[in-house]
């Protein structure tokens, strides 16, 4: 759990430093997201190579390697003198980071019997949700109170328990002890090209207007060319990097598809709250995360007892029952007004936290129920890798509705805006007369009038165009409960479930 902690913590506590970082490092705005996109590409790339690096290596050996080069990496991305130097330490930082959680939850699914992975995976999601609650607060305060290069030093003292921790109670089991194997050139090469491609692409194409950049554009050629031929290679090969002949068992790609699903629900609407908040209702950062934290606690304090009702019950019927909380959430954000308090934005949050506790932990533990233990390393990476790409795409989708339909919203609004509409006239009228009462002439009070009231259709097209995002990402997360009738029924006692 201490690596996965640490590894969540470190990605959401750069987020919010980034202004920081700018003025220290004198960066703009478009490079300085570099240190964002940089670590997220490296992840990315690794993620899927999990399984094939700790047969490659050892587990144990593999995941104290990835430990101690995170932990060295954090100190040097807080040493950077330049920015240059941050992102290379964020590259090496990140490829560092993607092992840690899928050889954790490998490690995790291995050691206990079928019957207790529910409950284990319940225990290990508090902890995995400590770093999304605490992240944002934690590096709120430390940029704030000392520096930023302090956020990445944080990790040391992690890093350092989390090694000796490894050292002395992580043991290889006998399939997976160091051996030697061809090494997968071509897999290696084409996953590090199609997926930093399209990491590149998702995080920088509503920035640089999609495909109306030549740069999106051939990125995007060379990462759907790579990896349509790494499909091709990685089925040819003995001893693939990435072993997609998993995906001949249905029940695992239905998972792995649900929960890219999930990725984009969580991660879109993770962005949007707190954008909404800032944007249109005047919060600053500290207040719109304590909106984000009451949901995260209700996450914390649902997973034991999910846990426990996945031990005994089926875990199809809990994630049917977290899709259909997460979309009611969903839409009860599509009620947002401009009015709102701030309990109206609370309680909406709290009902998505409470959905997503059902949705994990029993996701993790169907989906991951039918592979070997052989292969648990591969099947956590993909499984993984699914879940930061669905929310990859979901905050790519919803930064760009957010722009078209903040657009359409406010063509629609000013039409209404005539000499022949009696409110819009009036309004303007009261608008006119309050200008001339704070002192200014007939044709500046004029003019102020018309921009308040610009003003006004530009934040109720906001308004709009968020509400509009939150139906949509409550309809995707409806539309992936047929796919549960793909998921394979968990069995809970006995032999059968040993022998799974």
């Amino acid at each position: 759990m201490l690596p996965t902690i640490m590894e969540i913590v470190d990605t959401s506590v750069a987020n919010v430093a980034l202004p920081h970082m700018q003025g220290s490092l004198n960066a703009g705005t478009d490079e300085i997201t570099w240190v964002l996109t940089s670590y997220l590409v490296s992840n990315a790339v690794v993620l899927p190579m999990t399984g094939w690096f700790s047969r490659l290596f050892g587990r144990k050996r593999f995941l104290i390697s990835c430990i101690t080069l995170f932990t060295i990496a954090s100190f040097l991305c807080g040493a950077a003198p330049n920015l240059a130097s941050l992102i290379f330490f964020r590259i090496v930082q990140g490829a560092a980071g993607g092992a840690l959680i899928p050889s954790s939850q490998a490690i995790l699914m291995e050691t206990f019997p079928p019957r207790e992975r529910g409950m284990a995976n319940a225990i290990f999601g508090i902890g995995a949700m400590f770093g999304p609650i605490i992240g944002p607060a934690l590096g709120g305060w430390i940029t704030d109170n000392l520096n930023w290069r302090w956020i990445f030093y944080i990790n040391i003292p992690i890093g350092i328990l989390a090694v000796i921790m490894a050292v002395y109670f992580i043991f290889d089991p006998p399939y997976l002890r160091r051996s030697k194997l061809s090494i997968d050139w071509w897999g290696l090469g084409l996953l590090t090209v199609g997926l930093g491609a399209l990491q590149i692409v998702l995080d920088k194409g509503q920035q640089d207007d999609w495909f109306n950049s030549s740069f999106i554009t051939g990125a995007s050629i060379v990462s759907a060319g790579a990896l349509l031929l790494l499909v091709y290679v990685e089925l040819r090969h003995e001893h693939p990097i990435v072993n997609l002949r998993l995906f001949k068992d249905i029940s695992f790609s239905a998972g792995n598809l649900i929960m890219f699903m999930i990725g984009f629900c969580l991660y879109s609407s993770i962005m949007l709250i707190p954008l909404f908040l800032q944007t249109l209702m005047g919060y600053d950062a500290t207040l719109a995360g304590m909106v984000l934290a009451p949901g995260g606690v209700a996450t914390l304090l649902t997973m034991p007892f999910v846990g426990a009702v996945i031990s005994r019950y089926d875990g199809r019927k809990v994630v049917l029952a977290g899709l259909l909380i997460g979309a009611t959430a969903m839409f009860l954000m599509q009620r947002f007004t401009l009015e709102a308090s701030y309990w109206d934005f609370v309680w909406p949050r709290v009902v998505l936290g409470v959905g997503l506790a059902m949705l994990f932990v029993p996701l993790n533990t169907v989906t991951l129920m039918p592979i070997p233990r052989e292969e648990m390393g591969n099947a956590t990476g993909m499984l993984n890798l699914m879940r930061n790409i669905g929310g990859s795409v979901g905050i790519a989708v919803a930064a760009t509705l957010i722009a078209r339909y903040h657009q359409f919203y406010q063509n629609v609004l000013v039409e209404q805006v005539t000499p022949y509409n009696p409110a819009a006239q009036q309004r303007l009228s009261m608008l006119t007369e309050g200008m001339k009462l704070r002192g200014m002439d007939g044709v500046s009070a004029g003019k102020a009038a018309l921009g308040a009231l610009y003003g006004v259709i530009q934040k109720q097209a906001g308004m709009l165009a968020y509400n509009r995002i939150f139906w949509i990402v409550g309809i995707a997360f409806l539309s992936v409960i047929p796919f549960l009738l793909l998921l394979r029924r968990p069995r809970h006692t006995g032999e059968s479930a040993e022998m799974l």
